[in-house]
């Protein structure tokens, strides 16, 4: 790819994204990852309407008098957006490829970080990390992520999420968001999710494909994985097949859930044939209602 087929492709993702993070994700971002770091401030009166979850009761009690503690936020927040750029990510059946996918949702989370003054750094990983920005402000920076983004090529093929968690923990010391965008085609990555969950804001966007979920009718196909160069022909009239198809996406959807779920790491899936807006709105509208 050009210099200037680069530019073009960057660009269209940013004339998109612009425009929804301004509008939709402006007020959003910040709500939902507000006060993500505190520091203690004093202790004051209670004032009718505050919430009793900051009551200092030893103060209270000692005083004879409600007292509250005030916090200062850290708004300076650390955004990491850990993106799976394996082969696996380089499919999509009728609309778009999941690297594409990820690509612009990654813009919109790296484009609503900048909006406020937050950090943002990248790290494209495959069984490795093959590419990782440190996190900096300002809108040059949200463009760098976007032409990687746009413009690495992989040189692996493989997935190993369990290694790209371990980056961050090795790299991350100070608490950050850390959004992992990957279909999570991979196993053994329980430990190090839980781990780097203790530490960090840990946000899965798990990208699929109608295609995993129910087979086409087109009789026999043969079928190449991606990252292992596999084959193999099934009849896709077979209604054994279609069962088998689907069943095993939805063992492997319910596994990355449980994974997810014993890690208290909020999990949103997202199609290829979706619209990326209302379901990251619906996501952060939910997740504002639990901070």
């Amino acid at each position: 790819m050009d210099i200037q087929d680069l530019l073009k492709r960057v660009k269209e993702v940013e004339i998109r994204t612009r425009g929804i993070v301004r509008s939709t994700f402006s007020g959003q971002y910040h709500s939902v990852f507000r006060g993500r770091g505190v520091t203690f401030r004093e202790v004051r009166d209670y004032i009718p309407g505050d919430d009793i979850r900051d009551i200092d009761w030893n103060v209270s009690a000692r005083m004879n008098h409600p007292y509250v503690k005030t916090f200062e936020e850290d708004r300076e927040l650390t955004v990491l957006l850990l993106v799976d750029i394996s082969s696996s990510q380089s499919f999509g059946s009728v609309k778009q490829f999941k690297r594409e996918v990820a690509a612009e949702i990654a813009a919109i989370l790296a484009f609503s970080a900048i909006r406020n003054n937050d950090l943002v750094g990248l790290g494209l990983f495959t069984d490795f990390i093959e590419r990782y920005l440190p996190p900096k402000k300002g809108r040059p920076q949200a463009f760098r992520v976007l032409a990687e983004l746009v413009e690495f090529e992989p040189k692996h093929k493989t997935t190993n999420i369990a290694n790209a968690l371990q980056f961050v923990n090795r790299v991350f010391r100070k608490r950050a968001i850390v959004f992992v965008l990957s279909d999570f085609l991979d196993s053994s990555f329980e430990n190090e999710l839980l781990q780097v969950a203790l530490r960090h804001d840990v946000v899965a966007i798990h990208l699929v494909d109608p295609f995993e979920r129910k087979l086409p009718e087109i009789g026999w196909v043969k079928f190449l994985d991606s990252e292992t160069n596999e084959e193999v022909w099934l009849n896709t009239n077979s209604k054994k097949v279609q069962q088998l198809w689907s069943t095993s996406f939805i063992q492997e959807q319910l596994k990355v859930a449980e994974i997810c779920k014993k890690a208290k790491v909020d999990r949103i899936e997202i199609s290829t044939v979706q619209d990326i807006v209302p379901l990251l709105t619906s996501f952060f509208k939910q997740r504002e209602k639990r901070f």
